[in-house]
C-alpha cells in the first residue's frame, strides 16, 4: 500500500474546505449543547460524520480512516478511561465506608464558607492533581469532593472545569511542554519559562473568576483577600519555578504554596458573612443556568453543612485523619507514577509497543503544515504499569485494604463501577477516536491553516488555535503536538518569535480544557450528572471563549507593545 499524502484544501476553496473540516466539531458540540442527545450517542454520531468527511471530502482511504478510528478508541480507553474508572472506584469505596462524609466534614472544618472551599478544593487541590497526573484526574477528584460538600452536580462540574485551566500547561509533570518541545525543537526549559510569563496573569484572574461565577460580584468582592492570596501565591510560585527551576514540577510546587498560604491566611482572617449555601448564585442547578434562586448569606443554613459523620456524631480528629488517608495515598502514588525515574524503571519491562498495521508510517503530513513531508507514526505504547490510572488503582486497592474491604467486595465493587461508567467509557473512546481520525486525515490542519492566515492579528488567532486544539483533542499535550510545528513556521514567516507563539498555543489551549467533550464527560461522570452534559457545556462555554480571548489579547501585547514585548524570549 502506498503512502497517502494529506490534503488541506480538497475543494480548492479555503472557506469551503474549512467549513467541511469543522462539521464534526459543530455537530458534536451542537448535539451535546442541545441536551436532547445523550453524550455517548452524540460522540458516536459525530465520529460517523467525521469518517464521512475524512473519506468523502478529504479523500482519505477508508481503510486508513477506520484504522485511525480504532487507534483513537484504544487511546481513549488507555490512558483516559483507565484513569476515570479507577478514580471513581476509589471514590465509591470511600463513600461506601463513610470516610468521604468525614472528609467532607473536615474540609468544612477549615472553613464553612463555600467560596473559600472552592478555592481550596477546585483551584489549589485540583492544581496538585493536574500537576501530578493530569488527563482528567483533577476534575474527577475535585468534582467528587465538591459533590460530597453539598454542591449541586452542575456547580461541582462547571466550577471544577473552570478551576482546571491555569495549571493545565504544566500538567502531568510537564507533559504538554515536552510534547511542544518535541515538535518545535525548542528547549523545553525555554518554552516552560515563556509560558511562565503568560499564565501567571491568569492564575491570579481565574480564582476571582471562579468565585464570581459561583457567588456573583458582590459575593466575590467580600472575600477578595483570600482569593488574592490563593491566586497570587500560585502565580508567583508558577513564575519562579518555571523560570528558575524547571517546567516539570511547576503545578505541584505552586499548588502546595497556594494551599499553604491560604490555610495560613485563614488563621488570621475570616469573612464577616459566611456563604453557607452551595447553590449557584441566581441559578437552580436542577434546571440549569439562568433560573433565579435566592442564596443564603449569614449563618449556616441547617442541613447545608455536614455536621455529623457516619457514626451519627461529629467526627473525631483520628477519624478525620483516617478519612484523608486514601487521598494522601493517591497523591503520593500519582506523584511517584508521574516521575521520569519511575517510568524509566517500569517502562522497559512493562511496555508493549504495537505498530498499528496499515496505519503506521502510511500517512504523510506535507507543507505548509510542516517544512518538509513527514510520515505520521501510529504506535500504541501500552505502558500499562506507568499509566497514571494504574497508580490510581494501586492507591484504591491499598486504601480498600486499609478500610478493611474484603477481596471479594473489592472485586464486586470494581465490576459495579465499570457498569456505572459504561456509557462514559463509550463516550470517551468515541471522542478520542474522532480526535485521532481528524488528525490523521489532516482535517485539524485545515482548521489550523485558517487561523494561520490572519496576518498581523496572528498572535491573537494563533492563541485561539491552541484553544481550538484542546477543544478538539481534550489535551493540551495533543494540541501542542498537533499545532506546535505550524505555530513555529507561521510565526517565523511573520517575523514573530516562534517561542512566543509556540508557548501561546499551550497557554491558549488551557482555556479550551473546560469545553472539550472529554473533560465534560469526566465531570458529569464524577458528579453523577451523566446525561446532562449539555447543561455543563452551556454553563462553561462563554467563560472558555472570553478567557481564551483574554489570553490572546495578552499575547498580542507581548508581540507588539512595550513593556510586554520585553517579556518575550526570542530564539537564538
Amino acid at each position: 500500500m502506498t503512502t497517502w499524502n494529506q490534503v488541506y484544501d480538497p475543494f480548492g476553496n479555503a472557506w469551503l474546505s474549512t467549513f467541511a473540516a469543522s462539521l464534526p466539531v459543530i455537530a458534536l458540540l451542537g448535539m451535546i449543547a442541545s441536551g436532547k442527545v445523550q453524550a455517548h450517542i452524540a460522540a458516536v454520531l459525530s465520529l460517523i460524520l467525521a469518517l464521512l468527511v475524512a473519506v468523502v471530502a478529504f479523500g482519505m482511504p477508508l481503510d486508513l480512516a477506520w484504522r485511525a478510528s480504532a487507534y483513537g478508541v484504544a487511546l481513549g480507553l488507555f490512558p483516559i478511561g483507565w484513569i476515570i474508572l479507577n478514580v471513581i472506584f476509589l471514590y465509591r469505596l470511600t463513600v461506601e465506608k463513610g470516610w468521604f462524609a468525614i472528609l467532607q466534614q473536615s474540609v468544612a472544618g477549615i472553613t464553612e464558607d463555600r467560596r473559600i472551599q472552592l478555592l481550596l478544593v477546585a483551584f489549589a487541590f485540583g492544581a496538585f492533581f493536574e500537576g501530578a497526573g493530569g488527563f482528567g484526574t483533577p476534575v474527577a477528584v475535585t468534582g467528587a469532593i465538591l459533590i460530597g460538600l453539598g454542591f449541586s452536580p452542575l456547580a461541582a462540574s462547571g466550577l471544577s472545569l473552570i478551576a482546571n485551566t491555569a495549571p493545565v500547561a504544566y500538567g502531568a509533570l510537564g507533559a504538554p511542554i515536552q510534547g511542544l518541545a518535541s515538535v518545535t525543537g525548542y528547549d523545553p526549559y525555554i518554552l516552560g519559562a515563556m509560558i511562565g510569563r503568560q499564565l501567571p496573569f491568569f492564575s491570579v484572574i481565574v480564582p476571582f473568576w471562579l468565585i464570581w461565577v459561583f457567588a456573583g460580584f458582590r459575593g466575590m468582592i467580600k472575600i477578595w483577600p483570600p482569593i488574592l492570596v490563593c491566586g497570587a501565591s500560585f502565580a508567583a510560585a508558577q513564575f519562579l519555578i518555571s523560570n528558575y527551576v524547571n517546567p516539570w514540577i511547576v503545578d505541584i510546587g505552586a499548588s502546595l504554596v497556594s494551599m499553604g498560604a491560604l490555610v495560613l491566611f485563614l488563621k488570621f482572617w475570616q469573612p464577616k458573612e459566611i456563604w453557607a449555601s452551595p447553590a449557584l448564585r441566581g441559578n437552580d442547578p436542577s434546571i440549569g443556568y439562568g433560573t433565579p434562586r435566592p442564596v443564603s448569606l449569614g449563618a449556616a443554613v441547617p442541613g447545608d453543612l455536614p455536621k455529623v459523620g457516619p457514626l451519627g456524631r461529629t467526627a473525631t480528629s483520628q477519624e478525620i485523619m483516617m478519612a484523608w488517608v486514601p487521598w494522601i495515598i493517591l497523591s503520593i502514588v500519582v506523584a511517584i507514577w508521574g516521575t521520569g525515574w519511575f517510568k524509566g524503571i517500569v517502562n522497559p519491562i512493562f511496555t508493549w509497543n504495537y505498530e498499528v498495521p496499515g496505519l503506521h508510517n502510511m500517512i504523510s503530513k506535507v507543507p505548509p503544515v510542516v517544512e518538509k513531508p513527514e510520515r505520521e507514526k501510529a504506535v500504541f505504547a501500552f505502558t500499562y504499569m506507568s499509566y497514571t490510572g494504574t497508580g490510581v488503582l494501586f492507591a484504591a486497592l491499598i486504601s480498600g485494604m486499609i478500610m478493611r474491604f474484603s477481596p471479594l467486595r473489592l472485586v464486586t465493587a470494581y465490576l459495579e463501577t465499570i457498569w456505572v461508567l459504561r456509557y462514559s467509557l463509550i463516550t470517551i473512546a468515541a471522542m478520542l477516536a474522532l480526535g485521532v481520525l481528524t488528525r490523521y486525515a489532516g482535517v485539524d490542519a485545515t482548521l489550523g491553516l485558517a487561523f494561520a492566515g490572519t496576518g498581523i492579528l496572528y498572535p491573537f488567532f494563533g492563541t485561539l488555535l491552541g484553544w481550538l486544539g484542546v477543544a478538539l483533542t481534550g489535551s493540551d499535550t495533543a494540541s501542542n503536538v498537533l499545532f506546535g510545528g505550524l505555530q513555529k513556521i507561521t510565526s517565523e514567516q511573520l517575523g514573530l518569535s516562534g517561542i512566543l507563539m509556540a508557548s501561546a498555543n499551550s497557554s491558549g489551549g488551557v482555556m479550551g480544557k473546560m469545553i472539550d467533550a472529554q473533560s465534560i464527560v469526566v465531570a458529569s461522570t464524577a458528579t453523577g450528572y451523566f446525561g446532562q452534559e449539555g447543561k455543563i457545556l452551556r454553563f462553561v462555554f462563554w467563560h472558555s471563549i472570553v478567557l481564551a480571548c483574554l489570553v490572546g489579547g495578552l499575547v498580542m501585547l507581548q508581540a507588539y507593545v512595550h513593556p510586554f514585548s520585553a517579556m518575550v524570549i526570542h530564539p537564538n
